[in-house]
């Protein structure tokens, strides 16, 4: 007796390059992949060579089995930014950072630490507040479309200098960091 045999499901990343019109080598499934596992954090050019592991997607030797050399590394990034896969930011130093585009996402709002050059998503951090920072940038876009302006994407930088280095500065110069405290309302 026979298992019937059920049809094989496509795999997310090949889905994902066929829909935006892009070949399914070895190294786009890897750097895809690398993304897509990695959603919250973003990557240098050079982050990524190091980060991004030799093989192929699915872990079986092949066409991708020896580590990305870095103009392929870099015309791929490009290609998947191109097309709407990858959020591309030029931070305070110029150095690009990449990382993954959620589909729904139109803006997607960061911290850069000024001290230690931390890149950190704020949308956690924004709590309820993340919805009226996307109606802001849906606007903002309809808006330039409506101008002839075409290919658009958002970022929303805030730069300073992150709790963790701005405590260690005060331990450093001898003050007693406080705990922040929220006004009580009064009636």
């Amino acid at each position: 007796m026979s298992v019937p045999r059920t049809p094989r499901e496509p795999d997310p990343i090949d889905a994902l390059l066929s829909a935006h019109g892009l070949r399914r080598t070895g190294a786009a499934r890897r750097v895809l992949g690398w993304f897509l596992s990695h959603p919250d954090t973003s990557y240098t050019h050079a982050q990524l060579q190091i980060a991004v592991p030799t093989g192929s997607a699915d872990g079986t030797p092949g066409e991708a089995g020896a580590a990305l050399d870095r103009v392929t590394l870099y015309r791929l990034i490009d290609r998947l930014t191109q097309v709407g896969l990858l959020l591309c930011r030029v931070d305070a130093n110029r150095v690009r950072r990449y990382q993954s585009m959620p589909v729904s996402v139109h803006a997607l709002p960061h911290f850069e630490c000024q001290s230690c050059h931390r890149d950190q998503p704020l949308q956690g951090a924004l709590q309820g507040h993340s919805f009226d920072l996307e109606a802001a940038a849906q606007h903002a876009l309809q808006a330039l479309k409506a101008l002839g302006y075409q290919g658009l994407s958002l970022d929303v930088a805030v730069r300073g200098v992150c709790a963790d280095c701005a405590t260690a500065a005060q331990v450093t110069s001898g003050e007693v960091p406080q705990p922040a405290t929220l006004p009580l309302a009064t009636s």
